[in-house]
């Protein structure tokens, strides 16, 4: 678990953050949601130490992250996974060294046993048979799926995802969703995804952060968004006509959304 205390930053005399206070949970996609400009790239670098709050606590697990000595800080950062809107892999390494990079750099694995997680981890996002591929010879699907088995070769307790699906077709989009609702759930991460994608929204979240303007302006999970008051959340989720349409059936119908990945059958 992630909690988040009074945080503020500043960029010198333009507050961007302002005294918020949210807890991102054990085991469930926790998503940030926002206009641009409003905040949640600034939320989510404070998160992880891209930068320093000019005030306030993030707490791992009851660490506090922001008070922590330099080393401190490295040993926690082995900790976390990383998940980057370009997929950020190295074109000059195969897929299959792209994912054991973060074992060759941290673990004190042997050759033979980095190789084991890396294919492990590969088997797990699907993509056993493309090892020896290079990243411009697959699709950026795939490039994202490389990505996600590099974030999770540490068997990391925290993943963080920067506009996971930026640059995909709606369909690949829902593949890597899916993906990683279930890897969250199955290690028992903290998840925490920044997003534009309304589809993962609804989706896949389980836990909601609307930031407006800097501050926290409501926090819920998808189910509550259709039947939600709060203006400023439901201007800019229902800023299609389409979703508006949808949001009108479901209030009149008293329809009750569930995404695939939730259902029991």
């Amino acid at each position: 678990m992630i909690e988040v205390k009074h945080l503020y930053k500043s960029f010198e005399d333009k507050e961007v953050l302002k005294d918020i206070c949210a807890v991102f949970e054990n085991g469930k996609t926790n998503l940030i949601i926002g206009q641009s400009g409003s905040g949640k790239t600034v939320l989510m670098k404070n998160l992880v130490g891209l930068l320093d709050p000019t005030q306030g606590e993030v707490l791992y697990d009851g660490r506090n992250f922001v008070a922590m000595s330099k080393q401190e800080k490295i040993h926690l950062r082995r900790e976390m996974g990383m998940i980057f809107q370009s997929a950020a892999l190295f074109d000059s390494l195969t897929v299959l060294e792209n994912v054991m990079f973060p074992l060759d750099m941290f673990s004190s694995m042997n050759l033979r046993e980095r190789q084991k997680r890396a294919k492990e981890c590969l088997d797990r996002v699907n993509l056993i048979g493309a090892e020896g591929k290079y990243p411009g010879e697959i699709s950026g699907g795939m490039q994202k799926r490389v990505a996600i088995a590099r974030a999770i070769a540490l068997n990391p307790q925290y993943l963080f995802c920067d506009e996971p699906n930026y640059g995909l077709d709606p369909k690949t989009s829902l593949v890597i969703d899916e993906l990683l609702h279930s890897i969250t759930q199955e290690f028992n991460i903290t998840t925490i995804i920044n997003t534009h994608d309304m589809n993962s929204v609804m989706g896949i979240g389980e836990n909601i952060i609307f930031i407006y303007e800097g501050r926290k302006e409501w926090q819920g999970v998808s189910a509550d968004i259709m039947g939600s008051t709060n203006k400023r959340l439901t201007d800019f989720i229902f800023a299609s006509d389409l979703l508006k349409e949808m949001r009108e059936v479901v209030n009149e119908q008293h329809i009750d959304i569930h995404h695939p990945l939730h259902s029991d059958d």
